[in-house]
């Protein structure tokens, strides 16, 4: 499909023209299995978006899917960072029990082959499964060579075909890995990799400067690509480095062939936005679109690809047989390393919607995700506040193909399909919540565990951490904002979610 096209149809009336009063039939009544499509964005915040809020920039295509679908308000990823997030979605586990941390861009795969996951569960239900986009879980088993077969990773661990940024904009090798190799590759020119040293006499922010499309801090200063300095050094694969800007349509073009090349068959894509993420350089179709600088043009451009996925969807007759979703992976930051003018031109936009914190905090902000269900027929219209994680969607996604879980699959998840087509508002009784510590939700609570303050993301990130080194214990039915500290009212209360937060993470699995 083109841009033309893809823009008519976002545009125009009777978008989604088959979507109507939901019906009762059963999910499998036709006895076709659903297709399903996540939509995974990076550093979205709780209200970046439209229908839950925004100012500044228009999302009309998730404002759409909102409307036909069904809205949460309680749903969360698993971390406040997004290697533990991805972690936790792909295999239903908390991410603290693999020691799961930000990983760099020759980190080697985080999952071991070993762990069951929600792709390979869906492979055993007779689904084609794709992962599109951003990655950053690893690749290879340590000391990658970048110039041959790039494996193990996502097609060693379920998924049938990838195309993927390795690890983040923001860090090298900035190439596109297909399947288990770099694309454009050259031999004449092989790819170097390094996080400890510098690798002969490329430019990088540090000692070139003049060549910068954007000032960058200390850590993003190393080697330039595409006029922006990155995380890490990289040398050679001329032929093979992306440009930022053209991440919307390469991305979304790979989506769009792998449906229309599985259109007869059930199939799971997993799109995994770049964006909003730093570098935040979006196409120039989209530079003014908000009022906020490239972090709304950046939020406009997402809303955008979902709209062309939709309508492919729709051009393949799939929408009626397709779940799809839209999360996030972590809350929003502003300033992460680049001078974009993120803080300067934010206006009246507030990011985290009514809560406290953002990426990489303890707050609600750092993982309470706007999160969006639309499935025609399928799916009851409306808002849902049941408390429910990504690190559900295994065993949910499970129990919709048809599979039983086995002992070791999605340790932590429970099944929250009822709720997810929006059947029950009953959500989890508790649910824990990674960031630099630990914290557990139990209905309207919320108890964080004792941790020391961290200054380079309360100063550096101007985000509060949620860090404290006494216990705190929010009332959020009362106090959405996590702003009066009830621990010393409520020892009863700390103590109960404190020895429940201990238990779950004393243990090998959260799932009874």
């Amino acid at each position: 499909m083109n841009r033309r096209n893809a823009l008519k149809w976002m545009a125009g009336a009777g978008l989604y023209a088959m979507m109507g009063p939901a019906c009762t039939k059963s999910i499998f009544e036709d006895g076709k299995k659903p297709n399903i499509v996540l939509f995974y964005a990076d550093d979205i915040g709780y209200g970046d978006i439209g229908c839950y809020g925004a100012h500044g920039v228009r999302t009309p295509n998730l404002d759409r899917l909102a409307s036909g679908g069904v809205r949460f308000t309680d749903a969360h990823c698993s971390s406040a960072t997004c290697t533990p997030s991805r972690y936790s979605l792909l295999t239903g586990s908390y991410a603290f029990r693999r020691n799961a941390q930000v990983l760099q861009g020759n980190a080697p795969l985080l999952i071991s082959l070993e762990t069951p996951t929600l792709p390979a569960i869906l492979q055993k239900a007779g689904y084609r499964t794709g992962v599109v986009g951003k990655w950053h879980l690893g690749l290879g088993d340590g000391d990658l060579d970048w110039n041959g077969k790039i494996s193990p990773g996502p097609l060693e661990i379920g998924f049938d075909y990838s195309f993927l940024i390795p690890a983040t904009g923001d860090r090298v090798p900035c190439v596109y890995v297909e399947n288990h190799s770099v694309v454009n590759a050259d031999p004449a020119d092989p790819i170097r990799i390094s996080y400890r040293k510098p690798i002969g006499d490329v430019p990088t922010g540090e000692s070139h400067p003049q060549l910068l499309r954007m000032k960058a801090d200390g850590q993003h200063s190393k080697t330039i690509i595409n006029g922006i300095s990155r995380i890490g050094y990289m040398e050679g694969g001329e032929k093979a480095l992306w440009k930022d800007e053209e991440f919307p349509f390469v991305l979304t073009e790979k989506c769009e062939h792998f449906i229309q090349e599985n259109r007869e068959n059930p199939f799971f894509l997993y799109y995994s936005f770049h964006d909003i993420h730093v570098p935040r350089v979006t196409h120039p179709d989209f530079v003014g679109k908000s009022t906020m600088g490239p972090r709304g043009d950046a939020i406009a451009q997402v809303d955008y690809c979902v709209g062309r996925i939709m309508k492919t969807l729709e051009e393949h007759n799939l929408m009626e047989n397709t779940l799809v979703l839209f999360t996030s992976d972590n809350g929003p930051v502003l300033d992460d390393g680049y001078e974009d003018r993120a803080v300067e031109m934010l206006g009246d936009h507030k990011p985290a919607g009514p809560f406290r914190g953002g990426k990489y905090s303890a707050f609600e902000a750092g993982t309470r995700m706007p999160t969006i269900a639309f499935w025609p027929s399928k799916i009851n219209p409306g808002v849902n506040d049941a408390l429910w994680g990504q690190i559900d969607l295994f065993a949910s996604l499970a129990a919709l193909t048809g599979q039983t879980l086995n002992p070791n699959a999605s340790p932590d998840g429970e099944n929250m399909l009822d709720v997810l087509l929006n059947r029950s508002d009953r959500g989890r009784d508790y649910l824990l919540e990674e960031s630099h510590t630990l914290s557990l939700r139990y209905k309207h609570w919320k108890y964080i565990r004792p941790s020391k303050p961290i200054a380079w993301i309360d100063k550096g990130k101007k985000i509060e951490s949620g860090q404290s080194i006494g216990d705190q214990l929010y009332d959020l039915s009362t106090d959405i904002g996590e702003q009066t500290n009830l621990a010393a009212e409520k020892p009863a209360m700390v103590r109960r979610l404190s020895e429940k937060l201990n238990e779950i993470a004393g243990s090998e699995r959260g799932r009874k």
